[in-house]
């Protein structure tokens, strides 16, 4: 149903079955005229016109406008035959019932929405792979389209590992942590278009993690790991990962700060993704790696770009060359509508880092970090 499709992604492109509007139409309230017959007309020396009519709303008139003629207009409704104009009210008055005097001269075409104008007959209007906004939605309707083709909404397991992780309600013993990642995952899952599907905390031994892994393998389109923090759990979901499938893990590690230690997998036909198990760390990759991922499976264009926001940085931040680093910031917006980054400082086990942020800004590979008072572009998170 083309009403509930918001978020969706097409999956078939949508085109015209008939031009819009499909008649001229008025855009003010006022006079239908021709032209020709205001031209000169102000408000010391109007023009006086013969009304003839009012053109009713929803159907087609059958006033044909002559010479010094003009016939009453409501927003949005069909020109009549031989009028090529409208005269907004505000330029007008009646000095008797079946006269009107103009105040204003009108050029052909002002005031009217040409047969045509927005989209013609058989014209694409929205491509497969774009994502359906309240927008499209509008422009579907306004094409008596009752129903649309969308992609299908990939499913992505979210398998979750460590001992010290337990469910949230549960009451913390030392030694113990929330689970933060299967719920961070699963709502950035359902913003990009999937449908999460959370296996619980998995524990820390080898056939424990084989088991919910080929269970998920089988049971999803894209599968995403969030390990615990220390290097033996870190070693066994590599190991785990590599053994579903062919060809196994393409990539252990990326020279990216939050994230180094993510794995990047193909395993029988489908991707498989390793997050780090700090809570900063994993949504970071998971923004830079998983919503691309899901993304391709819905075959979303890549044609709309992602919300960004110019700023001038606040502070200096020093950055080691060769690595990618993604800094958390909070947008501040000065005198004179100036807006301001100030960065969010803190470990990436730090999960309030990003919720007192904005946005997350880029420091180049190449550089060495980046000066204050620079410009600087926030991906708004």
């Amino acid at each position: 149903n083309s009403a509930d499709a918001l978020g969706r992604i097409l999956a078939q492109p949508i085109t015209a079955p008939f031009q819009l509007p499909s008649f001229p139409r008025s855009t003010v309230d006022g006079f239908a005229v021709r032209a020709k017959d205001t031209y000169g007309a102000s408000e010391s020396l109007p023009a006086y016109l013969k009304l003839v009519g009012e053109v009713r709303m929803g159907t087609a008139s059958d006033i044909v406008l002559g010479k010094g003629e003009c016939a009453i207009m409501h927003t949005g409704g069909m020109l009549p035959q031989g009028a090529d104009a409208v005269v907004m009210v505000e330029y007008t008055q009646q000095p008797l019932p079946h006269e009107t005097e103009i105040w204003r001269a009108v050029g052909a075409g002002e005031n009217v929405l040409q047969a045509g104008e927005d989209v013609a007959e058989g014209e694409l209007v929205i491509a497969a792979g774009t994502r359906v906004r309240s927008a499209e939605i509008g422009g579907i309707m306004a094409l008596g389209l009752t129903e649309v083709t969308v992609a299908r909404r990939p499913r992505v397991g979210i398998l979750s590992s460590g001992d010290e992780v337990i469910p949230p309600g549960q009451p913390l013993q030392h030694g113990q942590v929330y689970d933060i990642n299967s719920y961070t995952l699963r709502a950035l899952i359902e913003q990009a278009g999937g449908i999460p599907h959370a296996y619980g905390i998995i524990p820390d031994n080898a056939s424990a993690f084989a088991e919910y892994a080929q269970r998920a393998l089988a049971e999803n389109d894209l599968v995403v790991f969030t390990a615990g923090s220390s290097v033996s759990v870190r070693d066994l979901t590599a190991t785990t990962i590599d053994a579903l499938g062919k060809p196994g893990v393409l990539v252990h590690g990326v020279n990216v700060r939050p994230g180094k230690p993510t794995i990047l997998a193909m395993c029988d036909g489908k991707p498989v993704i390793g997050l780090p198990g700090n809570p900063v760390s994993a949504l970071v990759i998971a923004g830079l790696f998983v919503t691309p991922v899901i993304g391709k499976l819905l075959g979303r264009s890549e044609g709309r770009l992602q919300a960004t926001v110019s700023a001038t940085l606040t502070t200096n931040l020093n950055s080691q060359s060769g690595r990618e680093d993604w800094v958390s910031v909070r947008l501040i917006k000065g005198e004179k509508g100036v807006v301001s980054a100030e960065p969010v400082f803190g470990k990436s086990g730090l999960i309030f880092t990003l919720t007192r942020a904005d946005g997350l800004l880029r420091i180049h590979p190449d550089a060495n970090g980046i000066a204050a008072g620079s410009q600087v572009i926030v991906h708004l998170l």
